[in-house]
């Protein structure tokens, strides 16, 4: 069934769904779990690998003040085309906020859940973000709440956030070890003291493991957020991993460390690389075990609108809503009936499943022999569909193939190839970056691609496949691997070769 929605919703919306099984193991690892946390995964976006398709999200920028400095932080600088977080353009009061979250939910159907998350630390001074939460649960009840916060002063707040009905939260936790905290927090700001050091690391790490305790206690859903720093905690990560599941945390997302040295941050200055793509798979899978891995995080602005990977905030800015006229009972009801025919499109996508899709638990992987797998970069507007240019992409899904299904692998960012609709530019400077990203790879998913960048593609020995323009992505992906297959590039038996343990 084919959701029949107006020209408005469709925008930002692909019209075919994700295949059954949603795009990695997340989705089918949340079939286990009681139907009441199943209901507050299902459409949102960064809990669900196959809601994000479907379902947008907004953050709201009323946090001005953090109570802790991050060698990976700075929030000085604005740029409208960065998405790192803490980046904002407008810092907003409460009523502005509660303003434009209705502008949004009413014209961006799908939004479904609305997020502060900075631009510095919502529970830093928790007055506003509260009475954000406060304002939004009265006049929009439909939307979820969420916060994303360090943890310092998660404790102090944990009762008041439960009283707004905020039933997710994200934790950033990038230690559980004093020594490698204070290699990433040079201070934080506690009881009206600056502390400094190791003693600083100590105090952060012990209140983010209280709030935890004490949010999973009240049935709040907690996504642990990690920054994979090479050098610094990569290794740590695991022992991090298994620390938050032990503790009831339930989904964990593991993100390479931004450092662009035009940021100014402590990293950047002192050139600290980030993980390579190859890099930040192998700890993410070695974190993975039974614990739900979030790999379709685009660490967004704290201001960001609409689907993941994309972001509306120019439309959204001030000024512009200040001339809108909104009716949030009409759009409730409108937003509902949106809601309802995507829940309805994905319960038949769940009850037939396409055959030819698997779903494969890591775990599986590491123990099965098969051929070879192979990684493929999927050019993609939404939906769960191959339905994009390749010169028009500025990021790639990364799904890996073996003999045994397909797994979903995470996102890579790229710079826009083409320069409009219709033509693209010969910048090689560009296009060769496009490659170096996708390092690893061996075929790539789109609707079109030209003739020149089919060519360095192929040289670059990534074979471009255009043949499932609009078909699901798993089952693009399961073709091409076929495909490869018939070529006699899979001939070699050998396991799944993983490099972890």
């Amino acid at each position: 069934m084919d959701l029949k929605l107006d020209e408005a919703t469709q925008q930002g919306t692909a019209q075919k769904g994700c295949a059954a099984s949603g795009c990695g193991s997340n989705d089918q690892q949340l079939s286990h779990l009681p139907e009441a946390i199943r209901e507050k995964v299902f459409n949102h976006p960064c809990y669900s690998e196959q809601a994000h398709h479907y379902f947008a999200r907004m953050h709201v920028a009323v946090a001005p003040a953090c109570n802790i400095q991050c060698n990976y932080c700075n929030r000085k600088y604005d740029c409208a085309n960065e998405s790192r977080p803490g980046v904002v353009s407008e810092l907003l009061t409460p009523q502005q906020a509660v303003k434009k979250t209705l502008a949004v939910a009413a014209n961006i159907p799908q939004m479904s859940v609305l997020g502060i998350a900075g631009p510095g630390d919502p529970l830093a001074q928790p007055q506003r973000t509260l009475e954000t939460f406060r304002m939004l649960s009265e006049q929009a009840p439909d939307i979820k709440l969420c916060v994303s916060t360090n943890g310092l002063n998660l404790p102090n707040v944990v009762d008041e956030l439960c009283e707004h009905n905020i039933d997710h939260v994200t934790i950033t936790i990038n230690c559980v070890d004093p020594v490698v905290g204070e290699k990433i927090y040079p201070w934080i700001f506690w009881n009206n003291r600056r502390i400094r050091g190791r003693k600083a690391a100590e105090i952060l790490i012990a209140q983010q493991q209280k709030g935890l305790e004490m949010l999973v206690e009240r049935g709040v859903l907690v996504k642990v957020n990690s920054v994979m720093i090479p050098g610094v905690n990569d290794e740590h990560l695991q022992e991090v991993s298994r620390l938050v599941k032990a503790k009831g945390a339930f989904l964990h997302n593991v993100m390479p460390l931004i450092a662009e040295e035009e940021h100014g941050t402590y990293y950047g200055i002192m050139k600290q690389r980030g993980p390579t793509a190859k890099e930040l798979q192998a700890l993410q899978d070695s974190c993975a075990g039974d614990m739900n891995m979030m790999r379709h995080c685009r660490q967004c602005r704290a201001d960001a609108v609409g689907l993941l990977g994309e972001d509306r905030g120019a439309e959204f800015t001030l000024d512009k809503i200040e001339t809108m006229e909104i009716d949030y009972a009409a759009a409730m009801e409108k937003r509902a009936q949106v809601h309802a025919a995507i829940e309805q499109e994905l319960k038949a996508k769940q009850e037939k499943p396409a055959a030819s899709v698997v779903n494969i638990p890591l775990s599986t992987l590491k123990k099965a022999p098969a051929k070879r797998p192979v990684l493929m970069a999927v050019a993609t507007k939404g939906g769960g569909v191959i339905n994009q240019h390749f010169g028009h992409a500025n990021e790639f899904l990364i799904f890996e193939a073996s003999g045994i299904g397909v797994r979903f692998i995470g996102t890579r960012r790229v710079d826009q190839y083409c320069v409009g609709q219709d033509s693209c530019n010969e910048d090689e400077t560009t296009l060769d970056r496009v490659i170096k990203a996708l390092d690893g790879c061996e075929v790539m998913l789109s609707a079109r691609i030209g003739l020149p960048p089919y060519e360095a593609l192929e040289a670059a020995g990534i074979l471009p496949i255009s043949d499932y323009a609009m078909e699901y992505i798993e089952d693009g992906v399961l073709g091409a691997y076929r495909q490869l297959e018939e070529m006699g590039r899979l001939a070699e038996q050998l396991h799944t070769g993983f490099s972890v343990a």
